[in-house]
């Protein structure tokens, strides 16, 4: 990837490419993105390579003498370079790349709110994305990422828009369309749900999306109240008993499940110190589908390392009890009502809400303040997953 790295200065140094592009050093990309900006007046953010030479008086040098970063870049409407973040979670392929030394949170003030950004695998991490968020107080994220889709919980369209949920932020998330790598699904999504998404595995064709914004939600009347995740799962007693649970795999993690085997009840699971609570009423139990209530509380190390505590209403791949926790993309299952809570040890937990077809379910659903996850109409498709997905980043 040499020949494609530019040198990305440090945005205090005040340049704008597009009339003085070779202030620095070649600059094709960069001015090609400044211009862009300058000439339709908008911000243009892009995820480019930077390269950065060292010597031996640097320890960390590697040893061909430069430092290669995944960068992302922010042009304001002048055409001016106002930011440059470097990756600091990279995920495992990426050997092209070197980590910075230290993590960076990057913000840039606009005449419509505070941004910040971070790139695709960050968004599972504490550094950067909740320090944004929790400490630097952003408005809107700016996620470009190439996001493979894995289910039933970490498909771009539902991560991202239920991370904005927990959040309390927007995030623009720009996704490549890759569908031979399972790459599809972008969107703009609010505190309160999607406003647009897109997603696709039939067509090699990308999309452009468009909505509106609430600039600074925090201050809009819509934006969602504060969550105690645990107080109603805490204080309620255990619905079922454990005499039916099994255990079963989801991405390599060992979940409890036990099965809904009625058409509406009240059932708990626990694994260690999560228990997992729902209430629920289906349309009708259909004989070819099998739901189940789903927990689980530990390290998941496969692909990365971070500690999750997860509650979930899960399809599973078929009647036999032993695919439960297998990908899954169609149902047929619908609805009345589902309400879901846990009795999660972390702040940080995105709802998420997957119909049939991996289709989003903007508006349909709420997070009261007690911490349950429940529907706000009669849910209008067949459910896939309604999922609390919980991140102890102080476990990792």
């Amino acid at each position: 990837i040499y020949p494609y790295l530019e040198d990305i200065p440090y945005p205090a140094v005040n340049w704008i490419p597009c009339p003085d592009p070779t202030r620095f050093a070649p600059a094709p990309v960069q001015e090609r993105l400044s211009c862009m900006a300058r000439n339709n007046s908008i911000y243009v953010v892009a995820n480019i390579g930077d390269k950065k030479p060292c010597n031996s008086s640097d320890p960390g040098c590697p040893s061909d003498g430069r430092y290669q970063y995944n960068t992302d870049v922010v042009f304001d409407p002048e055409g001016k370079l106002v930011a440059r973040y470097h990756k600091y979670n990279l995920f495992m392929s990426e050997t092209q790349f070197n980590y910075p030394k230290e993590p960076e949170a990057v913000t840039f003030e606009t005449p419509f709110g505070k941004f910040g950004i971070f790139t695709c695998f960050d968004i599972l991490f504490r550094e950067p994305a909740a320090v944004l968020v929790s400490e630097l107080q952003v408005d809107t994220v700016l996620f470009p990422t190439a996001w493979m889709n894995v289910l039933p919980f970490l498909t771009a369209v539902e991560f991202h828009s239920a991370w904005a949920m927990g959040m309390g932020v927007n995030l623009l998330s720009a996704n490549t369309h890759n569908i031979i790598l399972s790459m599809t699904g972008s969107g703009i999504y609010a505190p309160d749900g999607a406003r647009t998404y897109y997603y696709s595995m039939k067509t090699k064709d990308g999309h452009l999306l468009v909505a509106e914004l609430d600039s600074h939600p925090r201050l809009s009347p819509a934006f969602p109240p504060a969550v105690n995740w645990s107080s109603y799962a805490s204080s309620v007693k255990r619905f079922s008993p454990n005499n039916h649970d099994f255990r079963g795999l989801i991405f390599h993690d060992c979940f409890t499940f036990t099965e809904l085997t009625k058409p509406e009840g009240n059932f708990t699971v626990c694994q260690k110190d999560l228990c997992c609570h729902l209430s629920y009423k289906m349309a009708g139990k259909r004989e070819d589908e099998v739901y189940v209530l789903g927990a689980f509380d530990g390290l998941h190390v496969v692909e990365g390392q971070y500690y999750l505590q997860i509650c979930t209403l899960l399809k599973c791949k078929s009647t036999d009890l032993n695919t439960c926790g297998q990908p899954v993309q169609t149902a047929q299952t619908k609805f009345e009502m589902f309400s879901l809570s846990g009795t999660f040890g972390t702040n940080y937990v995105f709802p998420e809400v997957l119909y049939s077809g991996v289709q989003l379910a903007p508006g349909e659903f709420e997070v009261l303040n007690d911490g349950r996850l429940i529907n706000k109409t009669r849910p209008t498709k067949p459910i896939v997953t309604v999922t609390l997905f919980g991140r102890w980043y102080e476990k990792d």
